[in-house]
């Protein structure tokens, strides 16, 4: 099992997990639906991520959010539902392999993941069949992190 360096053990051993309670889909809408998204998409509440690239528009977003939105777009692909994950610590911009250590051991138990950061805070989604034991293996290295600082 793969431990945070030594430099890195006190920010694992401060940072909360916090899974959202919520169910989250991963969307792609196609990039010629951008202005569409735009509005559409304009009053969705956190947690939700937009992010425009050259070939598509993907969100992340609940389910309940995407059951009521969906019909306004076409040709989309969706996948979920997932969970969220949160890293709750401000995390310093030059820190560098926090979602090394998380994804390594994420995958060594054969969990997927989808990365999201924003300029505070690592966020991930899990398939929600994989939340319970993500979580539990995350509070488990945190602990650990705990003990050997």
């Amino acid at each position: 099992m793969m431990m945070p360096s030594k430099e890195m053990r006190p920010v694992f051993a401060t940072t909360v997990i916090k899974p959202h309670p919520e169910d989250y889909m991963l969307v792609s809408i196609p990039r010629e639906q951008e202005n569409n998204a735009r509005q559409t998409l304009r009053d969705l509440k956190p947690f939700s991520s937009i992010t425009y690239d050259h070939e598509e528009v993907s969100v992340v977003l609940k389910v309940t959010d995407w059951n009521e939105l969906r019909d306004q777009f076409n040709g989309c692909e969706e996948e979920g539902p997932y969970s969220l994950i949160t890293f709750d610590i401000v995390l310093d911009l030059n820190l560098v392999g926090f979602l090394s250590v998380v994804s390594a051991l994420l995958a060594e138990n054969g969990i997927s993941i989808y990365a999201l950061s924003t300029y505070l805070r690592d966020h991930i989604l899990v398939k929600k069949e994989d939340s319970d034991r993500t979580v539990l293996l995350l509070r488990e290295l945190v602990d650990r992190c705990k003990t050997t600082i």
